[in-house]
């Protein structure tokens, strides 16, 4: 947290509050909110989970502690917590499930088909701390953009931007869940909103949606059973297990969101930000196979897809020729990766080609 001084001037908490929509608005977030920072019930539903090892590889979740679901303990002096939504679903993008539906493209998760969240919300988020600070003069601030340990989800409940339904994504009943999170922790006394009711019901569309069975109860995900983690945060072999479930999902995966009837009331972004870049909402699987890693690189620059690197993007696109409707345009593009340097690829490989053809298996 940068220090602290007095205020310019003395600090009107309800009118800074007030301040805040107008400036969140042309900021281009779509939800602003004050969350209140004590959050007893949600650490231990996370502890929990932690217990339970759901949380797979991702060590990081644990590292911390009781200081992702504590502030006060992750940033000393923190008051106050300003939760932000930005919605991501790109103007232009292909028909999601139409490209679903079609073996032979690779399905990209929607917020990954633009430039990387992490670096828009996190300018943006700064520009709103300097909005601040030139009206009540320096305050003590972190800005965060899932980059840090913080139960976003539960601040941005608290904060009045949605509910967490039962895939354990947060919803709002009038933007739907296609929207990314942002928080300031800050060091201001601020009036805080009251916390979003929940609003799922009976409905239970997205634990049957969900393709590997992640959603294994209400509001509880398995992350090593989800394609999300299989395909982004798992650094090794997929298990065969999961592999025919996966389908064409190469990066990502948003079937629990699909089916989510409140996402009838989602927008388009207007954030130019998040424009499809590469036409990566409807490519061929085997034209993304054949990407050099020099083209991985440069046609990733400034993505959230670099993150997982030209080894996994090859591993995953792999599992989708694998399902995907066999052809000797699939076969070939497969065979041309048989050699490659990677152990993990190559075994990938070896798996596609044999769901096509079991005796070139052995090639």
């Amino acid at each position: 947290m940068t220090a602290s001084a007095l205020p310019a001037s003395p600090l009107d908490p309800a009118a800074l509050r007030a301040s805040l929509d107008a400036w969140a608005a042309e900021l281009g977030f779509s939800g602003i909110g004050v969350a209140t920072i004590d959050l007893p019930e949600d650490e231990t539903h996370f502890l929990d989970w932690l217990h339970a090892g759901f949380h797979g590889e991702m060590g990081y979740m644990a590292r911390h502690g009781r200081k992702r679901s504590r502030p006060t303990e992750l940033i000393p002096g923190t008051v106050s917590c300003i939760s932000v939504r930005m919605d991501y679903w790109p103007q232009e993008s292909a028909d999601a499930a139409a490209t679903l539906a079609d073996g032979n493209m690779g399905y990209v998760s929607r917020y990954a088909l633009g430039r990387d969240y992490h670096k828009v919300l996190r300018s943006r988020l700064q520009k709103l701390c300097e909005r601040i600070e030139a009206e009540v003069g320096p305050f003590g601030h972190r800005v965060f953009t899932d980059s840090a340990p913080v139960l976003e989800k539960a601040l941005a409940r608290n904060a009045r931007l949605g509910w967490i339904g039962k895939h354990t994504n947060l919803i709002d009943r009038h933007s739907g869940s296609y929207f990314f999170l942002g928080e300031i922790y800050l060091d201001l006394p601020l009036p805080v909103d009251e916390p979003s009711t929940a609003h799922c019901g009976t409905c239970a569309a997205c634990m049957p949606a969900c393709p590997t069975g992640a959603i294994v109860a209400p509001y509880r995900l398995d992350a090593r059973r989800c394609i999300s983690y299989l395909t982004i945060e798992l650094t090794g072999s997929i298990p065969v297990e999961f592999r025919r479930a996966i389908g064409n999902r190469i990066y990502g995966c948003d079937d629990c969101q699909l089916v989510c009837p409140w996402n009838k009331f989602a927008r388009p972004t207007r954030e130019k930000d998040f424009d499809v870049r590469h036409g990566l909402d409807h490519s061929q699987l085997a034209q993304l196979f054949a990407w050099s890693e020099q083209e991985f690189l440069e046609k990733t620059q400034g993505s959230a897809i670099r993150r997982i690197g030209y080894e996994r993007w090859l591993r995953n696109i792999a599992v989708a020729l694998g399902n995907a409707p066999s052809s000797q345009v699939i076969v070939a593009a497969l065979e041309a990766r048989a050699r490659h340097p990677s152990a993990l690829v190559r075994e990938h490989v070896r798996w596609a080609l044999a769901q096509h053809a079991p005796s070139t298996a052995a090639r």
